[in-house]
């Protein structure tokens, strides 16, 4: 056995990382004051796609590696994972995207096959998460593992409450990293979801820089999320029923098929932003480090097992 290692936060990074240090011999520990279902993660829409992350040097090879994942994963059947195409449409021209080298079977989309008023778009098959199911999974496969989960009752205030007694800690504790660890850039992203039933969907539908932007439809076989919103700095997490009801409007406009479905609830969640993803080692005293992995905005399930492996030989540098 290993080094014993703490990570802190119990949302898909912490989960992820965990179960890659355990993989490789690692004892872990992960120390939460939410664990699942209670977590950020758990509430996610999360579909494999690099939203709102940078930078994008940094964020390819990172989704890449959890592109190819996924697509393993897929062939496992109740872990909540499934793939369905991605289209994304623009009402202007656009370069490919960044992650195109990430993804298998990138298709552009022509004028006449797009809806009124779009002239520009592409197609892609990604992995969708069924979150509640897939972080039970990841629960269930960490604790097979003989990884530890401890709830707290309160949230650390301070790092160094915990750092006389733990040697390596893996710091996943994503919006709380602001407070934690002082850091100044990060900033929530609140975003609003509408839960409604599927009237036969299979492709998620994204417009996220049009007239309708942020919106996206993302089917599951039994439900849809629509959404959404992408306000920074914005901590309310109470629903704004007038903001769902925007969202029902937009998505509409975007699958028509939509119109008449049954509304299941709504829901708020706010994603862990930061000016750039944060992957490094600190030294934060003469018998601690931190490898800090957070500021995955609103891509910790396209960039969690990218980032897990990098975690991994961050840790295996400093035995």
């Amino acid at each position: 056995m290993k080094n014993k290692i703490l990570v802190l936060g119990c949302g898909v990074i912490g989960l992820t990382s965990g179960i890659r240090l355990l993989e490789e011999g690692y004892e872990v520990e992960i120390m939460a004051a939410n664990i699942p279902p209670d977590t950020t993660s758990n509430i996610a829409t999360a579909y494999w796609y690099p939203f709102r992350v940078n930078p994008p040097e940094k964020v390819l090879p990172w989704a890449a590696f959890t592109y190819k994942k996924y697509m393993e994963l897929c062939k496992i059947p109740g872990i909540g994972l499934g793939v369905f195409n991605f289209v994304q449409i623009f009402d202007h021209k656009v370069e490919d995207p960044f992650w195109k080298p990430a993804v298998s079977d990138f298709i552009r989309v022509g004028k006449d096959e797009l809806p009124p008023g779009y002239v520009d778009g592409y197609i892609a098959p990604i992995a969708r998460i069924e979150t509640p199911v897939y972080m039970e999974h990841l629960v269930n496969n960490f604790r097979e593992l003989d990884g530890k989960i401890t709830k707290l009752d309160t949230e650390i205030e301070n790092i160094e409450e915990i750092s006389g007694d733990n040697g390596l800690i893996i710091n996943c504790s994503g919006l709380g990293a602001g407070k934690l660890f002082n850091d100044k850039e990060v900033f929530p992203i609140r975003g609003q979801l509408v839960k409604t039933t599927n009237p036969g969907l299979k492709d998620c539908v994204n417009e996220e820089e049009g007239p309708l932007a942020v919106s996206y439809v993302v089917p599951h076989p039994t439900y849809c999320i629509l959404g959404g919103t992408a306000d920074d700095n914005n901590w309310d997490l109470e629903v704004d029923p007038e903001t769902s009801e925007e969202i029902l409007r937009k998505c509409e406009v975007l699958e028509p098929r939509l119109k008449g479905v049954e509304v299941l609830g709504s829901r708020v969640g706010l994603r862990p932003g930061r000016t750039e993803v944060r992957l490094e080692l600190e030294q934060i005293s003469p018998d601690c480090t931190v490898i800090h992995n957070y500021g995955h905005g609103g891509a910790g399930f396209t960039l969690s097992w990218g980032c897990a492996e990098e975690v991994v030989i961050l840790a295996d540098s400093i035995r």
